[in-house]
């Protein structure tokens, strides 16, 4: 399918800071609310709807890491965790876009002060997106350089005001250089859609072209210097932290959407057990009979192991507030394993409760299977990998 122009979004961003509830996970009911309503025409449409990013927006979720001195918030992981989490009980794919978005405006604060202005010129609520996998090219010119390239899996790409597109830097002689992350606005690229996802449907996470396009020098950042944190230091020491050490962006949709799966799951049993629990005589011969501890288990894992995940990220959003810019290396590694693992924990949830929800609680419009597909979805995200974590974490630990 050819490339089509990505039309000019109604604005998101509200003019002042929203009035109303006193932090932003307190604001994030009222978005879990609306994403949960549109959450299967979502799915349907393959993106996220208007009224459900202007919500986001309105509550906090793009300001959120952006730095004061461009009017944002500065806020804490901790916060944004259980924020993006609370969207996630109502749809997955809505709490992957908002966090993603927050946690952009985290990476935009390693550009020069030049493009942050640039990026924030019409206040601190722009709706970022990023592609950090460096698959263009960059060939430096006087003042920037020109950049060219396609970029897959770009989530809510069709809500953004600005994005973050990582490519190689090539010399004269075609030569590489240092990758470096330049900042393009949506009238700068084209879309393409081909996001067509079992799981994880309604984020939209299409592909992004851009054809030689000139970006201006104050408009870039070395892609290393943004995955140390380095290029944030000047302008919001607290946000100049490891890429490594924010992975909880990637794993607290799939905490909500645990949750939510819980109660959709409790609804169904509840249903279930009292159905049964009226029903007179034995079971008809060769029949299985009714067997209510099968669910009180389910319940009983399936609630146990959503707390001990959510304790885990919990941990690790905590320690980057706490060290920020002093993060050593063994609380990077650690926080990575820790959200990796509750990842993990997650998926087994999600199965466990789409085993035993039972035929009717697997239909196509049952939101436990939504959740199910969503969860597994998440846990594909290379960042959440336990080998991959596991690997960092025993060589940190053993030195070997």
């Amino acid at each position: 399918m050819a490339p089509t122009p990505s039309p000019q979004p109604p604005r998101t961003t509200p003019s002042a800071p929203p009035d109303g509830p006193a932090t932003l996970s307190e604001a994030a009911r009222d978005v879990a609310a609306e994403a949960a309503r549109g959450a299967a025409t979502a799915e349907t449409e393959r993106r996220l709807s208007t009224d459900v990013v202007k919500a986001a927006v309105a509550a906090g979720f793009a300001r959120h890491l952006v730095p004061a001195a461009h009017g944002g918030d500065e806020g804490t992981f901790l916060e944004l965790g259980r924020a993006v989490s609370a969207v996630g009980e109502g749809c997955a794919a809505s709490a992957w876009c908002v966090s993603l978005a927050a946690h952009v405006g985290r990476m935009a604060a390693h550009l020069p002060e030049e493009g942050r202005r640039e990026v924030w010129a019409e206040g601190p609520d722009a709706f970022l997106v990023a592609a950090l996998t460096p698959l263009g090219t960059a060939r430096p010119e006087p003042g920037g350089y020109r950049l060219s390239g396609t970029w897959p899996f770009v989530s809510a790409v069709d809500h953004a005001d600005w994005a973050l597109l990582a490519a190689h830097v090539q010399d004269d002689a075609g030569s590489p250089a240092e990758p470096r992350v330049l900042a393009v606005p949506r009238k700068s690229w084209h879309t393409t859609d081909t996001w067509h996802n079992v799981g994880m449907a309604a984020t939209g996470s299409h592909t992004v072209t851009v054809t030689d396009l000139f970006v201006p020098a104050g408009r870039t950042v070395s892609r290393e210097d943004l995955f140390t944190g380095r290029g944030a230091a000047a302008v919001a020491p607290r946000l100049a932290v490891p890429m490594q050490a924010t992975t909880m962006m990637f794993a607290a949709p799939a905490l909500g959407a645990a949750k939510g799966a819980l109660a959709a799951w409790r609804q169904h049993a509840e249903r279930k057990i009292r159905a049964a629990a009226g029903m007179p005589g034995p079971a008809l011969p060769g029949m299985p009979s009714f067997n209510r501890i099968s669910w009180d288990v389910t319940l009983t894992r399936s609630a146990t192991e959503i707390d001990a995940a959510e304790l885990l990220l919990e941990r690790a959003a905590r320690t980057v507030d706490e060290h920020g810019p002093g993060l050593n290396s063994p609380q990077t590694m650690g926080g990575w394993r820790d959200c990796a693992m509750a990842t993990d924990l997650l998926v087994g949830v999600a199965n466990r409760l789409f085993r035993g929800v039972g035929t009717t609680g697997q239909s196509s419009t049952s939101p436990v299977q939504r959740f199910w597909r969503d969860i597994n979805s998440i846990a594909g995200h290379q960042a959440l990998q336990v080998e991959s974590a596991a690997t960092a974490y025993a060589h940190q630990v053993l030195g070997w």
